[in-house]
Protein backbone atom coordinates (compact mmCIF):
# COMPACT_ATOMS: atom_id res chain seq x y z
CA UNK A 1 0.00 0.00 0.00
CA UNK A 2 1.44 3.37 -0.86
CA UNK A 3 1.81 6.33 1.33
CA UNK A 4 -0.16 9.24 1.17
CA UNK A 5 1.60 12.47 -0.89
CA UNK A 6 1.54 16.12 0.13
CA UNK A 7 2.25 17.03 -3.24
CA UNK A 8 -0.66 15.10 -4.81
CA UNK A 9 -3.18 16.17 -2.19
CA UNK A 10 -1.74 19.71 -3.04
CA UNK A 11 -2.25 19.21 -6.34
CA UNK A 12 -5.93 18.16 -6.16
CA UNK A 13 -6.83 21.18 -3.92
CA UNK A 14 -4.95 23.64 -6.27
CA UNK A 15 -6.97 22.48 -9.39
CA UNK A 16 -10.42 21.79 -7.44
CA UNK A 17 -9.62 25.73 -5.89
CA UNK A 18 -9.21 27.39 -9.30
CA UNK A 19 -11.90 25.45 -11.00
CA UNK A 20 -14.32 26.15 -8.24
CA UNK A 21 -13.23 29.71 -8.38
CA UNK A 22 -13.52 30.06 -11.83
CA UNK A 23 -17.03 28.35 -11.37
CA UNK A 24 -18.18 30.49 -9.04
CA UNK A 25 -17.39 33.53 -11.09
CA UNK A 26 -18.94 32.00 -14.08
CA UNK A 27 -22.23 31.43 -11.95
CA UNK A 28 -22.48 34.92 -10.20
CA UNK A 29 -22.37 36.54 -14.39
CA UNK A 30 -25.83 35.05 -14.35
CA UNK A 31 -27.01 36.19 -10.84
CA UNK A 32 -26.92 32.56 -8.66
CA UNK A 33 -24.34 31.13 -6.80
CA UNK A 34 -24.33 27.97 -5.11
CA UNK A 35 -24.92 28.09 -1.38
CA UNK A 36 -22.07 26.39 0.88
CA UNK A 37 -23.89 24.57 3.03
CA UNK A 38 -23.25 25.08 7.21
CA UNK A 39 -23.08 21.10 7.74
CA UNK A 40 -20.07 20.83 5.11
CA UNK A 41 -17.44 22.12 8.05
CA UNK A 42 -19.61 19.77 10.89
CA UNK A 43 -19.63 16.84 8.38
CA UNK A 44 -15.80 16.79 8.16
CA UNK A 45 -14.99 17.93 11.31
CA UNK A 46 -17.13 14.51 12.28
CA UNK A 47 -14.67 12.64 10.12
CA UNK A 48 -11.79 13.94 11.24
CA UNK A 49 -13.10 13.36 14.77
CA UNK A 50 -13.55 9.65 13.26
CA UNK A 51 -10.11 9.40 12.10
CA UNK A 52 -8.20 10.78 15.01
CA UNK A 53 -10.08 8.52 17.02
CA UNK A 54 -9.59 5.43 15.39
CA UNK A 55 -5.93 5.96 15.23
CA UNK A 56 -5.67 6.64 18.67
CA UNK A 57 -7.45 3.63 19.51
CA UNK A 58 -5.62 1.39 17.39
CA UNK A 59 -1.87 3.20 18.76
CA UNK A 60 -2.96 2.02 22.23
CA UNK A 61 -4.34 -1.58 20.94
CA UNK A 62 -0.79 -1.75 19.43
CA UNK A 63 0.88 -0.54 22.55
CA UNK A 64 -0.69 -3.11 24.99
CA UNK A 65 0.49 -5.64 21.98
CA UNK A 66 4.20 -4.70 21.30
CA UNK A 67 4.41 -4.68 25.38
CA UNK A 68 2.68 -8.22 25.58
CA UNK A 69 0.44 -6.90 28.58
CA UNK A 70 -1.97 -9.63 29.81
CA UNK A 71 -5.74 -9.27 28.40
CA UNK A 72 -3.86 -7.12 25.28
CA UNK A 73 -6.81 -7.29 22.38
CA UNK A 74 -4.43 -7.38 19.53
CA UNK A 75 -5.06 -5.47 16.07
CA UNK A 76 -5.72 -7.67 13.37
CA UNK A 77 -3.92 -6.54 9.97
CA UNK A 78 -6.52 -6.52 7.64
CA UNK A 79 -8.65 -4.31 10.09
CA UNK A 80 -5.87 -1.86 10.64
CA UNK A 81 -5.62 -2.24 6.43
CA UNK A 82 -9.10 -0.73 6.52
CA UNK A 83 -8.77 2.06 8.71
CA UNK A 84 -5.62 3.07 6.76
CA UNK A 85 -7.68 3.06 3.32
CA UNK A 86 -10.42 5.17 4.73
CA UNK A 87 -8.06 7.67 5.80
CA UNK A 88 -6.15 7.69 2.41
CA UNK A 89 -9.78 7.86 1.02
CA UNK A 90 -10.77 10.70 3.10
CA UNK A 91 -7.53 12.89 2.71
CA UNK A 92 -8.35 12.75 -0.95
CA UNK A 93 -11.61 13.84 -0.61
CA UNK A 94 -11.15 16.18 2.24
CA UNK A 95 -8.27 17.96 -0.74
CA UNK A 96 -11.06 18.05 -3.29
CA UNK A 97 -13.52 19.67 -0.92
CA UNK A 98 -11.18 22.05 0.69
CA UNK A 99 -10.00 23.00 -2.86
CA UNK A 100 -13.57 23.60 -4.07
CA UNK A 101 -14.37 25.22 -1.11
CA UNK A 102 -11.71 27.14 -0.93
CA UNK A 103 -11.83 28.61 -4.23
CA UNK A 104 -16.02 29.85 -3.49
CA UNK A 105 -13.96 31.33 -0.54
CA UNK A 106 -11.82 33.50 -2.12
CA UNK A 107 -14.26 34.74 -4.62
CA UNK A 108 -16.52 35.34 -1.92
CA UNK A 109 -13.84 37.73 -0.09
CA UNK A 110 -14.90 40.26 -2.74
CA UNK A 111 -18.64 40.29 -1.29
CA UNK A 112 -17.96 40.58 2.35
CA UNK A 113 -20.28 43.74 3.07
CA UNK A 114 -23.16 41.79 1.96
CA UNK A 115 -24.16 39.59 5.28
CA UNK A 116 -26.07 36.49 3.07
CA UNK A 117 -21.98 36.13 1.47
CA UNK A 118 -20.05 37.11 4.64
CA UNK A 119 -21.74 34.03 6.08
CA UNK A 120 -21.07 31.77 3.02
CA UNK A 121 -17.14 32.90 2.99
CA UNK A 122 -17.00 31.92 6.71
CA UNK A 123 -18.43 29.01 6.15
CA UNK A 124 -16.24 28.12 3.39
CA UNK A 125 -13.37 28.79 5.36
CA UNK A 126 -14.32 26.85 8.04
CA UNK A 127 -14.79 23.87 5.86
CA UNK A 128 -10.96 24.03 4.58
CA UNK A 129 -9.93 24.14 8.16
CA UNK A 130 -12.08 21.34 8.97
CA UNK A 131 -11.07 19.34 5.70
CA UNK A 132 -7.33 20.08 6.78
CA UNK A 133 -8.33 18.37 10.19
CA UNK A 134 -9.02 15.26 8.62
CA UNK A 135 -5.87 15.54 6.58
CA UNK A 136 -3.72 15.68 9.65
CA UNK A 137 -6.19 12.70 11.14
CA UNK A 138 -5.28 10.42 8.04
CA UNK A 139 -1.82 10.90 8.06
CA UNK A 140 -1.23 10.47 11.79
CA UNK A 141 -3.69 7.13 11.31
CA UNK A 142 -1.19 5.92 8.91
CA UNK A 143 1.72 6.60 10.48
CA UNK A 144 0.19 4.51 14.18
CA UNK A 145 -0.43 1.38 11.33
CA UNK A 146 2.85 1.75 9.63
CA UNK A 147 4.69 -1.87 10.19
CA UNK A 148 8.19 -1.56 11.98
CA UNK A 149 9.85 -2.49 8.85
CA UNK A 150 8.46 0.10 6.69
CA UNK A 151 9.53 2.33 8.78
CA UNK A 152 13.13 2.89 6.97
CA UNK A 153 11.51 2.70 3.73
CA UNK A 154 10.70 6.55 2.93
CA UNK A 155 9.40 5.74 -1.09
CA UNK A 156 6.67 3.26 -0.01
CA UNK A 157 8.14 0.62 -2.02
CA UNK A 158 9.52 -2.92 -1.35
CA UNK A 159 13.05 -3.63 0.50
CA UNK A 160 15.54 -4.74 -1.85
CA UNK A 161 16.28 -8.76 -1.51
CA UNK A 162 19.13 -9.81 0.36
Amino acid sequence: MKQLRVRVLAGLFAVAGVLSWAGARLWDSVDTLPRVPLAAPIVLALIAVVLLATAISLRARLRAQRERRPGAKGVEPLMAARAVVFGQASALVAALVCGMYGGVGVFMLEFLDIPARRDQAYYAGFSVLAGIGVIAAAFFLERVCRLPEDSDDEHGGTAPAA
